[in-house]
């Protein structure tokens, strides 16, 4: 131990093979692999082995993982998914934080806190992970999905919100006008983004052109751009995470954005790795003692809470209460803003120093538990529908449309739909569009194309289209247990349907083909503007849909048709 504690390469050796080896476990048992990491970070930290002695050099090895996390969500952030979902991010996100504040200072009051320390606890505890969310979303390819890019526009939103608390703490710490200091930091961010702007336009597209005759001189430029512009908002005040997001949005352009991913995304894995070890070496067991009972108040808060805050916002908005479900269970968990504003009260004599211990303790139990609800959010929606069966929006409008079931129907519309759904126009004009995002349904309906707001997985929805006497059902949906639903509802009616769905693996392709898929996409394989091809070429057949299938068969070698 005594050359362990002087040995920093030694100390990160028996860190990264503990981690593997609990991560490795956790695989095995099918468990999140954040879990392993936090469970680790316990063991080495001062609680048990007390290994991690160079906790500084840590820390700044986890914070280069929070970089390159949030610039490559920025490098591949798609603004024409942000502008769809802007307004319901911007107002979920304010709502969400001022309602969980709100309660959270009345929660903090009734468990015997003071007056400013309710207040610095219940915006502390309003604020949800980025980088926790992020990892989990992109490990289950869900960023794409609306929930996903929800909850990206929701995080960003509350990390713009947390900049701004956290000006007015420092305002308060060196006696300065807060209205000075916003204005000041306003009249930053505003050249900031004009600048960064300049030079994503005029200055990035050549210079990363250039860059990529190599691959390692594009691997290192894409890493100094990060670097530098996290480096520079960082010391204007702003933080490494907005930084490195800014950084990776304006590389989003350049057209080089995939291959820096595929170069950046192992070595941000490593990082990450790190700030998850190092995040569980703050929690001690001593710390347990004295703020059990207000830790699981808080915690069970959270995860209760910001869920049903976030499902009714998005519900009073028009979306779907699955939606609303998804998107709420990547908010039950604090954040490491939480950490930080906190911290902000204690340096500006607000805060007692005693509340750090409770917001570890709550912000290791909410990470570990929606981290479940995160990976297994698809299945535990599916299990309690029914409790949310009023919250389903009835439009007798459009219910009334459905005198005789569709002949097609397409479940998802946006990116592959859009594609699939023309061709599906050639082959018959009795197509019905079905999606859950309500904006999506009424540029549908503006557009004098024939859609439906519902639930693919839910039988009732089903039944009232009476889809098991549709002669083709199509699914974009990227989801296995959608598609399984849906299996389930034609095979309890004996339907003869051709059922085409969407699956993300090849694994889950086969799951779903033995579930009894006609045809099953895997975008990895094959897009949907090449099965729309298939269809259009395949529309004098008597029936268009089979015989694409058939030609599908010898792109990937496996269908079956009925």
């Amino acid at each position: 131990m005594e050359f362990l504690s002087h040995n920093l390469f030694a100390q990160l050796a028996v860190v990264m093979v503990t981690a593997s080896g609990l991560a490795l476990l956790a695989f095995r048992i099918k468990q999140p692999l954040i879990i392993a990491y936090i469970l680790a970070g316990l063991v080495l930290g001062p609680s048990v082995v007390d290994l991690t002695h160079d906790a500084e050099v840590m820390k700044t090895l986890s914070e280069v993982g929070i970089a390159f996390l949030l610039f490559l969500v920025g490098i591949n952030l798609d603004w024409r998914s942000i502008k769809d979902v802007g307004p319901v991010a911007l107002l979920a996100g304010l709502g969400q934080a001022f309602v969980t504040s709100a309660v959270g200072y009345i929660l903090a009051l009734a468990l015997g806190f003071g007056l400013v320390e309710s207040v610095f606890l219940g915006v502390a505890f309003a604020f949800s992970s980025t980088i926790v969310v992020v990892k989990l979303l992109a490990d289950k390819e869900d960023l794409e999905r609306l929930y996903g890019r929800i909850s990206i526009g929701i995080l960003i939103v509350q990390d713009l919100l947390a900049m701004v608390i956290l000006l007015a703490i420092a305002a308060l710490r060196d006696n300065t006008g807060i209205a000075q200091l916003l204005t000041v930091s306003l009249g930053k961010g505003v050249a900031v983004i004009a600048v960064l702007w300049l030079i994503a336009h005029y200055v990035l597209p050549k210079a990363f052109a250039y860059a990529a005759r190599s691959q390692e001189l594009l691997f290192l430029s894409a890493i100094g751009w990060c670097f530098v512009v996290a480096s520079v908002l960082q010391v204007l005040g702003f933080g490494i995470e907005i930084g490195a997001l800014l950084a990776g949005i304006s590389l989003a352009g350049t057209g080089f954005n995939r291959e820096i991913e595929s170069k950046l995304t192992p070595l941000r894995d490593f990082f990450l790795v790190i700030f998850f070890i190092v995040l569980g070496t703050n929690l001690s067991l001593g710390s347990l003692q004295g703020v059990w009972w207000p830790a699981a108040a808080f915690s069970i808060f959270v995860l209760v809470g910001n869920p049903l805050i976030v499902l009714l916002l998005l519900r009073t908005m028009g979306y779907h209460p699955r939606a609303g479900f998804l998107t709420g269970t990547t908010v039950a968990q604090i954040s490491e803003f939480s950490f930080i504003v906190l911290t902000g009260g204690i340096a500006a004599g607000l805060v007692s120093a005693d509340v750090l211990p409770l917001a570890t303790v709550v912000g290791l139990v909410t990470i570990a538990v929606s981290s479940y609800l995160i990976m297994y959010n698809d299945s535990v929606y599916n299990r309690i529908d029914g409790l949310f069966a009023w919250m389903v929006p009835k439009n007798p409008k459009r219910q009334a449309r459905l005198a005789s079931p569709p002949k097609a129907i397409l479940f998802g519309y946006r990116d592959m739909g859009h594609a699939v759904y023309d061709a599906m126009r050639k082959v018959t004009d009795d197509v019905l569009v079905v999606d859950f995002d309500p904006h999506q349904i009424e540029e549908l309906e503006e557009k004098g194309i024939r859609a439906m707001y519902g639930d693919a997985a839910n039988d009732e929805f089903l039944a009232s289209l009476r889809a098991h006497k549709s002669r083709l059902i199509v699914s974009t949906i990227p989801n296995r247990q959608v598609g399984e639903e849906i299996l389930s509802y034609l095979g309890k009616r004996k339907a003869s349907s051709t059922v085409i769905l969407t699956a993300k693996h090849q694994q889950d392709a086969d799951r779903l083909y033995d579930s009894g898929a006609s045809f099953v996409i895997v975008p990895s394989v094959m897009g949907g503007a090449y099965f729309a091809q298939l269809l259009q070429k395949k529309k004098t057949a008597k029936r268009p849909w089979k015989a694409a299938a058939k030609k599908y068969t010898k792109a990937v070698g496996r269908t079956r048709t009925k």
